[in-house]
């Protein structure tokens, strides 16, 4: 008779395992239908990118954006939404940027440059000096004083191309121009030209941010992106000129912090409204295109998350917040804001997810997480199978979410088809046009449906949820 009842149980169980399991395969179904055929981000997109433009931090248009989203995410019927006030740094770029290289004494050609995000101006009259290219600091260091005081100094060490993982690419190059300023200032350089952190060659420039640490401002020496197309044109020259001269002027100036928000909306869980779930994407962008890939696909696809909820009158068990953050670019001051007001009120983040890797195709997610969540996670992977989301790996999640880190919670990173998006990135054609509709789509929904996976199954048991650590 025991094994008659355990047996009953185990085909019990496994019928009810096969009915969830098809309860998720049509509620997912449900939502990628939903997305593509009756989706909202790209219009929002559309709005965001060419009636209002490049967010820079403090800027009138984060003004705008903020003003914009409070006001479509009300329009959704969530249980609340709000603004968040945090203070944001100021930098403003002036007017535009003009190099030129200098082969003889009235012999020029000129290149395209633009400041880096948080650079000191030139003087009124710009800087010229002969250059030293460097492909790193260890390069940098050996050169020494003797050789670099006085001249202009050009990084040009190019991301990896043989590297599949685009962001490995960039991880391996960009300290060059986030701390070329600060270790070219220790040898007494005048300024500072970096290669554009682009995998292929135009004629784009490529902003970012940059820092100076605690040098005192009569160190600070400029700092300016030239395009890939020119980096290549210049280090030619110096191998055939040495004496070859550079020339730059620009007029950014960084201005007094002002106040700005993250701007949140929720949907209150029914039987765990205490157990939050964040999805999210950064508000502020740079000012040299609109910010359609980085990231106004993340934000408008966040949105998304909760309108499909919303369409499909999904009763979520946790409470599933958007969080629109601000300062991503030069900062991270409304990520870290996020975070120290969840730790001070004791929310509990079980999972949270950003997408700010652009809004091509998506091809999966990474996942910082303990082993235990981990597997619980690719058990899912089978649902993604219809859809070609085939990426579960584990690694980094977002620079927003990343300060919400316990030691039990799970972050996740939307992880879409890397190969054409640092093409755009930082640069003048981060536009509306770049955007694939329908890949838009496909990732709002995708980041739709792990969220409701999470919302219906938790974090795996074996590692349950804290609060966020100290």
């Amino acid at each position: 008779m025991r094994l008659i009842r355990a047996q009953i149980f185990l085909v019990l169980l496994l019928v009810s395992l096969q009915a969830k399991a098809q309860t998720d395969e049509a509620t997912i179904r449900n939502i990628y239908t939903a997305s593509l055929t009756n989706g909202n981000s790209y219009e929002w997109l559309d709005y965001l990118s060419n009636q209002i433009g490049g967010r820079l931090s403090g800027s009138y248009n984060a003004e705008r954006a903020v003003k914009y989203t409070k006001e479509e995410l009300e329009k959704l019927g969530l249980t609340k939404v709000w603004l968040q006030p945090v203070m944001v740094p100021k930098w403003v770029r002036g007017a535009k940027e003009y190099a030129y290289i200098e082969t003889a004494e009235g012999t020029t050609t000129t290149v395209n440059i633009c400041a880096l995000g948080g650079s000191i101006a030139t003087p009124s009259l710009g800087v010229k000096a002969s250059v030293i290219e460097v492909q790193n600091f260890e390069e940098l260091a050996a050169l020494g004083t003797e050789n670099v005081k006085g001249k202009i100094v050009f990084y040009n060490r190019p991301m990896q191309a043989d590297l599949i993982q685009t962001f490995q690419a960039y991880g391996g190059c960009v300290n060059q121009r986030y701390k070329g300023a600060v270790e070219a200032a220790k040898y007494g350089a005048v300024g500072v030209i970096v290669r554009s952190m682009n995998l292929r060659l135009d004629d784009l420039p490529h902003t970012g941010s940059m820092t100076y640490d605690d040098l005192p401002n009569d160190k600070r020496i400029p700092s300016a992106a030239i395009s890939t197309n020119d980096a290549e044109l210049l280090s030619s020259m110096l191998k055939l000129d040495t004496d070859t001269k550079f020339y730059f002027r620009q007029h950014c100036k960084q201005l007094k912090d002002v106040q700005s928000y993250n701007v949140i909306g929720e949907i209150k869980g029914n039987e765990f409204p205490d157990e939050i779930i964040t999805v999210g994407g950064h508000l502020d962008s740079w000012d040299l295109g609109d910010g359609s890939h980085d990231d106004g696909a993340g934000v408008v696809q966040s949105m998304e998350v909760l309108r499909l909820m919303k369409v499909l009158n999904m009763k979520p068990k946790r409470t599933i917040r958007v969080v629109l953050f601000m300062n991503e670019e030069n900062g991270l001051r409304g990520g870290k804001k996020y975070a120290a007001e969840a730790k001070a009120k004791g929310e509990n983040h079980i999972f949270a997810l950003e997408s700010d890797a652009g809004g091509f195709t998506p091809r999966g997610f990474s996942f910082d997480c303990n082993d235990a969540n981990f597997n619980q996670v690719l058990a899912w992977k089978p649902l993604f199978k219809p859809y070609l989301i085939h990426y579960f790996e584990k690694g980094g999640s977002g620079a927003d979410v990343g300060p919400l880190k316990s030691n039990t919670n799970v972050l996740a990173g939307l992880r879409p088809d890397s190969q054409r998006y640092f093409d755009h990135h930082h640069a003048s054609n981060d536009t509306f046009d770049a955007v694939n509709k329908r890949e838009l789509e496909l990732g709002a929904a995708t980041m739709t449906a792990l969220v409701y996976l999470y919302d219906t199954y938790g974090v795996n048991p074996i590692a349950s949820p804290t609060k966020l650590k100290d």
